[in-house]
């Protein structure tokens, strides 16, 4: 509706501007530069092959590799907290995916981790697992005869973007995996 809405405002902004003149005001500008910047993104991944898409995505978190862990922060220039980083690869691909890690929680299409494929995104607790409350957040990896291992922007000894081996520590955090892909 907005795609509509966009060229109507334009036309009307254009036809009320007089004849005479051909620019319009800084202030419509302005206008119609706010609501076109607020319409919803294309999704880019739309004509591609899943694999390749997922072999894009995983290429593009790779590339991010030690950027530093930052609390709160979605910016690759300053660091990135876990879900920043996640949210950020995905945001690049055209997905709408949230900024909170609790929230991937009702993103996407939950499965199992039998069924979990590379480009799936991973969610833990936070750092104590007894307290069973979603704190953290990755994206698949690698799945091979060695198990799995995920992207992520970790706060702890890596303190920075990094891949981990799905190993004893986060599978007492895990709680689910979604499909966004």
């Amino acid at each position: 509706m907005k795609k509509i809405i966009v060229p109507i405002l334009f036309f009307i902004l254009s036809a009320t501007a007089g004849k005479a003149q051909t620019v319009i005001p800084a202030q419509y500008q302005e206008l119609v530069k706010k609501l076109v910047a607020s319409l919803p993104k294309e999704n880019k991944s739309t004509n591609k092959d899943p694999e390749k898409q997922t072999e894009s995505l995983i290429d593009f978190a790779k590339s991010m590799l030690g950027i530093p862990y930052r609390y709160a922060t979605s910016n690759p220039k300053v660091g990135f907290d876990c879900s920043g980083f996640v949210s950020y690869v995905f945001s690049n691909f055209g997905f709408k995916v949230p900024r909170s890690s609790r929230e991937f929680s009702y993103t996407g299409t939950e499965t199992t981790l039998e069924n979990a494929k590379v480009g799936d995104v991973l969610i833990f607790t936070g750092s104590n697992s007894r307290i069973r409350r979603i704190g953290h957040v990755g994206i698949i990896y690698s799945i091979d005869e060695n198990g799995i291992k995920f992207i992520h922007a970790s706060s702890g000894k890596a303190h920075g973007v990094t891949i981990t081996d799905f190993n004893g520590h986060y599978k007492n955090r895990f709680m689910k995996v979604v499909s966004i892909l």
